[in-house]
């Protein structure tokens, strides 16, 4: 089956093109199983998010079918390290199919916004990644959610992960296959200076060494960025031997075969 479980809206006050717009290209693309995730409300950086107000009316605007393609209903939800008392109740009970966890943000900073590229020298890329890192494991802890988002997104200006934290990195996939967290190959990489999906490929062969489920996304803030990548993070999930791809509904977790 084909499976594209990261897709934003204008709901997120960043994105364009309506729902109906990205369902029709999603169908037109042979997607089997396409979901909404929408960043999710918190009381920070309130502008390139969807409203506490307006959730309601996103997740009923939602179907659960277009044409013969299921939708699913989601939110990508952002973890900031530290500041757990930004992750609101309404979101994490929230009627959906599954919780993308993301992190953007280290403490204030939103380190994949060109706008703030600057800190990057000021903070260094090791503590960058290693603060990301921390962050990450952090959000798995919580155990709010079902999909890690973009696994290595900082190296999205093209500072890559340093070598001596790649322990780090490998204890950071054994704490998501210990809180049965999936995480996404994300195209939206392939859009970017870096040129190359999330996570890589050297990430992703070990994500198969641990066994942890995979599942795909295009991450389109757009509808011509929907299915975006695919038939290229297909081919690489294939190469590395998964055959199987991880969906969820009322976020209880269901594995399909890779198309």
């Amino acid at each position: 089956m084909r499976v594209d479980l990261h897709n934003h809206t204008t709901y997120c006050n960043h994105a364009n093109g309506s729902m109906e717009s990205y369902m029709q290209k999603a169908s037109s693309l042979g997607i089997d199983i396409f979901g909404f995730s929408c960043h999710a409300p918190m009381r920070f950086d309130e502008k390139y998010r969807i409203s506490f107000a307006d959730l309601p009316n996103y997740l009923a605007q939602i179907p659960k079918s277009y044409n013969s393609m299921e939708v699913l209903c989601a939110l990508e939800v952002d973890y900031i390290l530290g500041r757990e008392d930004l992750l609101d109740k309404s979101v994490l009970d929230s009627d959906v199919d599954y919780l993308i966890g993301s992190v953007h943000f280290l403490d204030d900073w939103g380190f994949d916004n060109p706008e703030f590229i600057g800190k990057w020298q000021k903070m260094g890329v090791f503590a960058t990644w290693d603060k990301y890192l921390s962050s990450l494991q952090g959000m798995a802890k919580t155990g709010y959610f079902q999909i890690a988002g973009h696994f290595d997104l900082p190296k999205l200006f093209g500072d890559v992960m340093p070598q001596n934290l790649y322990a780090k990195m490998k204890e950071t996939l054994h704490i998501m296959k210990d809180m049965d967290m999936v995480l996404e190959i994300n195209a939206a990489g392939l859009r970017k200076d870096i040129k190359e999906q999330y996570p890589s490929r050297e990430i992703l062969k070990k994500v198969k060494e641990i066994g942890l489920d995979i599942t795909m996304g295009s991450d389109a803030h757009d509808t011509c960025q929907v299915g975006f990548g695919y038939e290229e993070c297909l081919k690489i999930l294939k190469d590395i031997g998964f055959n199987k791809l991880a969906i969820f509904r009322k976020k209880q977790k269901f594995l399909v075969d890779l198309d």
